[in-house]
């Protein structure tokens, strides 16, 4: 018990040393908010365009999708990039070595994806408050499913973003990931409604952490009149909390395993082997 105790406090000094690390560089804080502001720039000239069947604008339906891309970019892609760069340069073979060394590391990690989530999403309420017109942001429930959604939303994609990373074999190959986690955003309803596709492709898109996070964003900060672009009129809470929890679960059931594979082979050898790979790729 008091090994496991020493783990979580180890993880939890280690995450939030390397938050505060990355709030107090410009560059690294930058480089993990770029591609908000790269989004947030169009929702400025979408202000004046309404969404078809509703008096909700365009960027009012895009900003809280804003909220759900937080949560899934930097839960899955995030986490996932971090673990393949720290496997790559010899991190986890280190803490391997450690007693629950592991353990410390993802409660770090966990902890700075959950902080750089939490900027991001007061950048983007922030933005959204300045930018944009006919978001509900002054009602106490609405809050309430905000602070919900947050939690339940890391649950569903840190051990997502654990398993990529584990099996993603170098950095280069990251963007294997991103393509599709960026094709799903499109048709999960991130920047237009999904009621109007095919239904074949609405069940995808529900298959999918992505759309529920979007629809629970949208459900506390877009006005009751957005139901009309909604599947079934309805913010499908329960339906939300439940897939969401599914995802959860599912993930820490196969995160923890796929994880010990991935410990059990790295060693000073694999290490040297990747080195030598390198090498004579930077040679050619």
């Amino acid at each position: 018990m008091n090994v496991t105790g020493n783990a979580v406090r180890q993880g939890l000094s280690r995450g939030g040393t390397e938050l505060r690390q990355v709030l107090s560089n410009g560059q690294d804080l930058g480089s993990n908010l770029v591609w908000l502001i790269g989004l947030l720039a169009p929702i400025y000239f979408l202000r004046d365009n309404m969404l078809a069947g509703t008096d909700v604008s365009v960027a009012a339906f895009v900003l809280p999708s804003l909220l759900s891309m937080c949560i899934g970019f930097n839960g899955l892609l995030n986490l996932a990039q971090q673990l393949v760069v720290e496997r790559e340069d010899g991190t986890l073979l280190r803490l391997k070595a450690l007693p629950h060394g592991m353990v410390s590391y993802l409660i770090g990690k966990v902890l700075l994806v959950a902080g750089m989530v939490l900027v991001a999403w007061v950048a983007v309420l922030g933005a959204g408050a300045l930018l944009v017109d006919g978001l509900h942001l002054g009602e106490a429930r609405r809050w309430l499913t905000l602070l919900w959604l947050l939690p339940l939303g890391l649950l569903a994609m840190l051990p997502l973003g654990a398993v990529f990373g584990s099996l993603i074999e170098s950095p280069r190959s990251i963007g294997l990931v991103m393509l599709p986690v960026f094709a799903l955003a499109t048709v999960s309803g991130i920047f237009h409604p999904i009621a109007g596709f095919p239904t074949w492709l609405q069940i995808v898109a529900q298959a999918f952490p992505l759309y529920w996070l979007g629809l629970a964003a949208r459900s506390a900060l877009l006005p009751e009149s957005a139901l009309a672009a909604e599947i079934g009129e309805s913010w499908r809470h329960w339906e939300t909390v439940v897939a969401l929890g599914g995802w959860a679960v599912l993930g820490m059931l196969a995160a923890p395993v796929v994880l010990r594979l991935m410990a059990r082979r790295e060693s000073g050898s694999t290490m040297a082997a990747r080195r030598d790979r390198a090498l004579r790729r930077r040679a050619a």
